[in-house]
């Protein structure tokens, strides 16, 4: 995350509305083809269960995902499956276990695309989701269980459902 960044997420949210009486799931294969979808699919299996971090990092650059140097995905951590390729793990992040990166919305009459940028040495607690279009800056924390809907700024932490700055004072 920049200075320059003023905006929110839905500021950088690409929307695409769909037509019919279908939620906008059923427009996917609009977008992405279905041997693409199996492929994302297979190499996502990997990058959740693989018990090495090279090959998880190998598997995520194979759907297109940005990896920088020494990033730590979680055992079951779930990027996107359909636009992995708009998520961004900056040096020596980590994303914990069964966290979910999401660079999609399907909603009823649109669906939203946004990408997901975790900044360097920030980290994303077991559990949590993270939204299209936010960005955890470097050094931020988000807690477990945690969902983001909104930019975590660098170095603060975040906790909750959606997540909020944590107060670290003592009363």
């Amino acid at each position: 995350m920049t200075d320059e960044d003023d905006g929110t997420r839905f500021d950088r949210i690409e929307r695409y509305p769909t037509e019919g009486p279908r939620n906008s799931l059923w427009s996917w294969t609009d977008e992405k083809s279905v041997p693409r979808i199996v492929y994302n699919y297979l190499f996502v299996l990997v990058a959740r269960l693989a018990p090495s971090l090279r090959v998880k990092n190998w598997a995520l650059r194979r759907l297109g995902v940005t990896v920088g140097e020494g990033v730590s995905w979680g055992l079951e951590a779930t990027p996107d499956v359909f636009w992995p390729e708009r998520i961004r793990l900056e040096d020596h992040c980590i994303v914990g276990y069964d966290a979910t990166l999401l660079a999609h919305e399907f909603l009823q009459d649109e669906y939203r695309l946004g990408d997901v940028v975790v900044g360097e040495r920030a980290m994303i607690g077991a559990g949590a989701i993270v939204l299209p279009g936010v960005e955890i800056g470097a050094e931020a924390q988000v807690a477990a269980n945690s969902l983001v809907t909104e930019d975590v700024p660098a170095g603060e932490t975040w906790a909750g459902v959606p997540a909020e700055p944590v107060d670290r004072t003592v009363t």
